[in-house]
């Protein structure tokens, strides 16, 4: 019960770690616009390198360890490949909320693989989910942008939205937790999966937004983000 309790807490942390991002991002505006574009790129530059973190330390060495290589591998490239024909289905039908659907679909396998990881006692259960907190908050900051820039959704009804949202982390999670504990392989497929999801965000969405010319502190952002996630992994093992 204490371990279903944390699953459940750990993911509904994470998930309204989105509403955080939107919320910062609803207090972007800076009277000093260079600090405002410095901040805004930080910031995606850090969820970046939150992102590249959780699958380099936790998704991608868990999974390889059990899957064959071609299924590891295959796996992977079905996410990425998920991710590019969602992408491309969003752009034709003229959706402007990419940004939300990869935040999604990001969290939701994460959280099914997180609460399958502290059902079996994985020592990187914790990471997993201190990572997922980690890159919700800046995809909540980009995916609020995103909706806010159509004029059609009020700031406070984004935020109260993704809050909501949270809610299919514990969902997610507790599925995880009580169905798919011991079923392993499901379990790494669906870390290489969102591993492959995540990669092609990085670096079709993020990574390209973080670029200034004669500035330097939004790829710092990125190795921070990095850095948090490794600064975990050393604290967890």
């Amino acid at each position: 019960m204490d371990s279903l309790l944390t699953v459940i807490t750990s993911t509904l942390f994470a998930g309204l770690a989105m509403a955080l991002g939107a919320a910062i991002a609803c207090f972007e505006k800076i009277a000093n616009k260079w600090l405002e574009e410095e901040l805004r790129h930080s910031v995606i530059a850090f969820g970046a390198g939150a992102l590249l973190s959780a699958v380099a330390f936790v998704l991608v060495p868990e999974s390889i360890e059990i899957l064959s290589p071609l299924s590891a591998c295959l796996c992977l490239l079905m996410g990425g490949f998920s991710f590019l024909f969602l992408d491309i289905y969003l752009k034709k039908t003229n959706t402007s909320a990419s940004q939300l659907a990869a935040m999604l679909s990001d969290f939701i396998p994460e959280s099914i693989a997180l609460g399958a990881a502290f059902a079996t006692g994985s020592s990187n259960a914790l990471l997993l989910a201190g990572l997922i907190a980690l890159q919700n908050m800046p995809e909540g900051f980009n995916a609020y942008r995103e909706l806010n820039a159509t004029a059609i959704y009020k700031p406070y009804k984004i935020i109260i939205t993704f809050a909501v949202m949270a809610l299919l982390g514990p969902i997610a999670g507790v599925s995880g937790y009580l169905w798919l504990s011991d079923e392993i392989v499901i379990i790494a497929g669906i870390m290489l999966f969102a591993s492959g999801g995540i990669l092609y965000s990085i670096f079709q969405d993020l990574a390209p937004q973080v670029t200034l010319e004669k500035h330097w502190a939004p790829p710092m952002g990125a190795v921070l983000g990095f850095m948090f996630g490794m600064l975990g992994l050393i604290i967890t093992t």
